[in-house]
């Protein structure tokens, strides 16, 4: 299998710069705002996102972390992680716009899980979606607010995220037969 890289390190920092302003934009500012990461890579973007935010703002924004692991609907088929601690910040999600930030969007099941998830700590006044790769292939009706890159794909590709603070490296990489 051989691999192309899509994304290099300046070119996720710029898609995160764009996405933490669109959503001030669509926010209409950083009131009432949480950011939310899905393990493992999705918090790690959430944070820089919340901290871009906050940058641009000049408000703190709370960020933290929800585990879906046990909300999956293919557990029995695919082997997951142990499930980690979800960290919600302590202002809760309650009447909040919460953004759920994940690394690539593939079928929308981590996504409806990660819904569900949200549901046992609270009822935000509304939902939105980062994603910093949209791949497609879409197996529920569930669509990102903001994206970094759209990066169509084959069901036998497999898009490969790298961050820095988990391997050492950054960057977004396509693998397939003929990438």
């Amino acid at each position: 299998m051989s691999a192309r890289t899509v994304l290099h390190q300046a070119d996720i920092a710029r898609a995160l710069t764009r996405i933490s302003h669109e959503i001030l934009e669509s926010n209409r500012g950083a009131d009432d705002l949480v950011i939310l990461g899905i393990p493992t890579r999705g918090v790690l973007l959430a944070e820089r996102v919340a901290g871009l935010v906050s940058q641009i703002s000049g408000q703190d924004i709370p960020f933290g972390a929800l585990d879906v692991t046990l909300y999956r609907d293919d557990l029995g088929r695919h082997p997951t992680r142990n499930p980690q601690p979800s960290r919600i910040p302590a202002g809760g999600v309650d009447g909040k716009t919460v953004v759920l930030v994940d690394d690539v969007l593939f079928s929308g099941r981590t996504i409806r899980a990660a819904l569900d998830a949200l549901g046992d700590y609270g009822r935000p006044r509304v939902v939105r979606l980062a994603a910093l790769i949209d791949r497609g292939h879409r197996e529920l009706p569930i669509r990102p607010d903001f994206v970094g890159k759209n990066l169509p794909s084959a069901l036998d590709e497999r898009i490969n995220v790298r961050l820095t603070e988990l391997d050492g490296d950054e960057y977004v990489s396509i693998e397939g037969a003929d990438a």
